[in-house]
């Protein structure tokens, strides 16, 4: 029997096959078991340690009193209003860069005597 015989070239394809699949199984495994390095800098929660964003939270929180108000706002941001209060009452969430500028242009311009959001 030599490799052209039907009857091997099955088993070789079949062997070459199982190969291919263990070669891209190591391949995964190797990557879930790497070691995965750990960022330099923490996420910031709000409390003593974020004085500026307490101050735009109190600002914000003191515009937001009316009735229909954050409802307003998070329509405006595009995000749910359960957000807000994660961010302004929770204090258990902070918007990012974006957001936060965002926030920063309504609050200056509903102080302004505009509202954006309306």
């Amino acid at each position: 029997m030599n490799a052209s015989d039907p009857r091997i070239a099955l088993w070789l394809e079949l062997g070459r096959f199982l190969f291919e699949a263990g070669e891209l199984g190591a391949g995964r495994l190797h990557k879930r078991l790497r070691r995965r390095r750990r960022a330099s800098y923490s996420t910031r929660r709000p409390g003593a340690e974020t004085p500026l964003w307490n101050r735009c939270a109190r600002a914000l929180r003191a515009e937001l009193k009316p009735h229909g108000a954050k409802v307003r706002l998070a329509r405006y941001l595009g995000i749910p209003k359960q957000r807000i209060t994660d961010f302004l009452s929770g204090r258990r969430r902070m918007p990012d860069a974006e957001l936060t500028l965002q926030l920063l242009c309504w609050l200056a311009e509903k102080r302004s005597g505009r509202d954006p959001s309306m």
